[in-house]
């Protein structure tokens, strides 16, 4: 019997603005991304929630925050949180 050599999966997942949040332009940062404002830009849907999917590698776990209007950073409420080097939290996602 040989050991299983396959690659990690990757899952697309769709983060959403928490609602109540003022935006004119939002982003996701985070791990998956090297905390790159331009890679994963927000947009808003149909209802109005503002969204960006972005496909990460499986089983793994990773730090992530909103950046609102270029300056603000929000958590995602829905996800627990853990500290950061900068004195605050940032949101957890397990995939």
């Amino acid at each position: 019997m040989t050991e299983d050599q396959t690659k990690p999966t990757s899952k697309t997942v769709v983060f959403t603005l928490p609602q109540g949040i003022e935006a004119q332009s939002a982003s996701v940062v985070g791990d998956f991304n090297g905390w790159n404002p331009q890679t994963h830009p927000m947009r808003p849907n149909a209802e109005g929630l503002w969204q960006a999917s972005a496909e990460i590698e499986a089983g793994r776990e990773y730090q992530f925050r909103y950046l609102v209007n270029g300056q603000d950073w929000h958590n995602d409420p829905r996800c627990d949180c853990c500290a950061n080097p900068y004195g605050g939290e940032n949101s957890l996602l397990r995939t």
